[in-house]
């Protein structure tokens, strides 16, 4: 049962550290990926009010991983 435990720690060891290494390019397509899921199961509704900030944190990211929009 110590092995198996063991085991288990040094996996969760390795998704924590490839949780805090991981940039913000994946971070952000996780969470897109996951919100898609979720409004695709209907578990999220989309709010149009919401908008305005989706389109603010989309220039917030652009402008830090320097991917200027084109003009």
């Amino acid at each position: 049962m110590k092995a198996y435990m063991d085991r288990w720690k040094a996996v969760a060891e390795i998704e924590h550290q490839e949780a805090v290494s991981a940039s913000i390019d994946l971070r952000w397509q996780q969470l897109n990926a996951v919100v898609g899921l979720a409004l695709g199961l209907g578990i999220l509704a989309s709010d149009p009010s919401e908008q305005d900030g989706y389109l603010r944190w989309g220039k917030l990211r652009n402008t830090a991983v320097g991917n200027y929009p084109k003009p």
